[in-house]
């Protein structure tokens, strides 16, 4: 009995599903440490059918916009990351906010690889993250990425973003008077 061979479709499925897929994630307005959770999953495979922990299977995740993350509350100034230069007296704490304004990707990634986990893994699926401050993405990574990964909160838009007809189209609180000067 002859085997069937798949279709052009069934070929492109299963060639997805054992490939390396290039993600793409906006993290402008977005908790670092609860998309950390959502990005670890991704760069482990445990959105492919084909998931063993001992695999490596993830995918790659490129993400820009970290220069606008969003913490809660006052995490800025209560969030504390520590380093050792291995010296005696070479402990030193750095608070989120300062670790933020040296490397705008920092924060973000620290997230990621605290939440990625402390397998022999991790080396090779950090490596597969490529954080960027802003839109600036280089061509030849941008070529690769062929899916978007959705945002946890959406993002608001400013004023700027709406053009002039939905300004004036948009309800009105309160009509002030024709001789009504404003400042």
């Amino acid at each position: 009995m002859a085997s069937k061979g798949l279709s052009c479709f069934k070929r492109v499925q299963q060639w997805n599903t054992l490939c390396r897929v290039w993600h793409l994630y906006d993290a402008r307005w977005q908790n670092p440490f609860d998309s950390a959770v959502l990005i670890a999953k991704y760069l482990a495979g445990q959105n492919k059918p084909v998931y063993h922990p001992l695999g490596d299977v993830g995918d790659h995740v490129v993400v820009i916009n970290t220069k606008d993350i969003a913490l809660p509350n006052d995490e800025w100034l209560n969030r504390v990351y520590f380093h050792h230069t291995g010296y005696p007296g070479g402990a030193s704490w750095t608070l989120a906010y300062e670790l933020h304004e040296k490397e705008p990707t920092l924060v973000f990634y620290k997230a990621v690889y605290k939440q990625v986990g402390g397998s022999l893994l991790r080396k090779g699926m950090m490596a597969r993250l490529h954080c960027y401050a802003d839109n600036n993405v280089p061509k030849e990574i941008l070529e690769n990425v062929t899916s978007q990964i959705r945002q946890l909160r959406p993002q608001p838009k400013g004023l700027d973003a709406y053009s002039e007809e939905e300004i004036k189209t948009f309800p009105q609180i309160y009509d002030w008077p024709k001789d009504y000067v404003k400042d």
